[in-house]
């Protein structure tokens, strides 16, 4: 995500605000990029920011968004923390916020699911292994989805096990009642919110080539998009 982040940016930007930022793993990343790069990590939950305040060259705001004055080269709000807004007008102030707060040149960027599915009940299970033999098996589950609203329930359920026996099993680790907003409702609030332009982004593997060199391609053809996507929506200032 840091490399996407940055080639999204197009020039040569230094400095990152995370908001919503949990553990702030897009700060960690970011300030691995170089030495010269350092990140802000604002959230209001003071769980996940203690093991931050060890991290070299991440600031910790532990504030509501809309307090964070902190001037950034990019904000960052990924992990779909955007659907915290559940109506328009909350939306936009956000959004005019995290306008003000960005530096010459800088960019803004958020994230979004839709497609056939969007609005699906269900759940979808992910592995992960790690070197030392234990599996952490994730899971996304929509309980309850309304198109009419926007609403949806989201639960994310997580699971450790090595060689058949659980380690952990955390059911319902994180719940998130969130509006779902749409990437033409999102377009549109940007620009209502002063942004200049707005780019969308279906490919954050695109972010490095076969030289090592950055690169992003916004998404110009719907024929492009799979029938259930995840987008980056960037809105410079």
């Amino acid at each position: 995500m840091a490399p996407f982040l940055a080639a999204v940016h197009g020039g040569r930007p230094t400095i990152l605000r995370e908001d919503f930022c949990g553990s702030g793993g897009v700060c960690r990343a970011w300030t691995r990029l170089g030495p010269r790069h350092r990140a802000i990590a604002v959230d209001l939950d003071a769980r996940p920011l203690r093991s931050l305040r060890r991290s070299a060259r991440v600031t910790v705001r532990r504030a509501d968004v809309l307090r964070a004055r902190d001037k950034a080269d990019v904000i960052s709000a990924t992990n779909f923390p955007i659907g915290y807004w559940h109506t328009r007008r909350d939306l936009i102030r956000y959004l005019r916020h995290a306008r003000a707060c960005l530096r010459p040149a800088g960019v803004f960027v958020c994230d979004t699911y839709g497609g056939a599915t969007a609005f699906t009940l269900g759940s979808v299970t992910r592995d992960h292994r790690l070197p030392d033999g234990r599996r952490i098996r994730y899971t996304w589950e929509q309980r309850r989805a309304d198109p009419l609203t926007g609403m949806v329930l989201d639960i994310l359920h997580f699971r450790v096990d090595r060689g058949g026996d659980v380690l952990q099993d955390v059911p319902e680790a994180f719940t998130y009642h969130w509006r779902l907003w749409s990437v033409p409702e999102l377009r549109d609030a940007m620009d209502e919110a002063g942004f200049a332009r707005t780019d969308v982004y279906s490919e954050l593997a695109d972010a490095v080539d076969s030289d090592g060199a950055t690169y992003v391609r916004p998404v110009t053809d719907p024929a492009e998009l799979e029938p259930s996507f995840i987008l980056c929506i960037a809105a410079r200032g």
